[in-house]
């Protein structure tokens, strides 16, 4: 049996077409300026494999140390979902679910982004849901420059 997990989720609207922001999320030079990435930190590795089976890694040097993030991508299917296992370190026997699904509104597009994490690890929600935000707060800027 599978243990339980706990779903966390944020969400975003940008004016951005949904094509746009699936691509920001899977070219390097721009996930690497919100992926991860913190105000304190150098993103010293950014390398995206975008298929399906494919993988990312992430790697922001810290005043405490290197901040690592890997990723396999399982399903993508554009430019609407993004699945992939998520884990912060390299051979980890078992990542995280990360989903990100992109609906395309009249203006612009959401992004509703969900984690299934560990039972385990339910005093890191508000932890991981502040993460996530950060993140597509990240995304928002990253669209609007060229």
């Amino acid at each position: 049996m599978s243990e339980p997990k706990i779903k966390v989720k944020v969400s975003h609207r940008y004016n951005a077409t949904p094509g746009r922001v699936f691509q920001a999320l899977l070219d390097p030079e721009k996930a690497k300026t919100f992926m991860f990435a913190t105000m304190t930190g150098k993103m010293i590795k950014a390398e995206i494999d975008a298929r399906e089976g494919g993988a990312f890694t992430f790697i922001d040097r810290r005043p405490g140390g290197d901040a690592e993030h890997y990723g396999k991508y399982l399903k993508i299917d554009a430019p609407k979902h993004l699945a992939f296992e998520f884990a912060v370190q390299k051979n980890a026997k078992e990542g995280d679910l990360v989903t990100i699904d992109i609906k395309e509104l009249p203006k612009g597009c959401e992004v509703v982004l969900t984690h299934e994490i560990s039972a385990d690890y339910a005093d890191l929600k508000d932890r991981v849901e502040e993460g996530w935000d950060g993140i597509l707060d990240g995304l928002g800027a990253a669209l609007r420059t060229r």
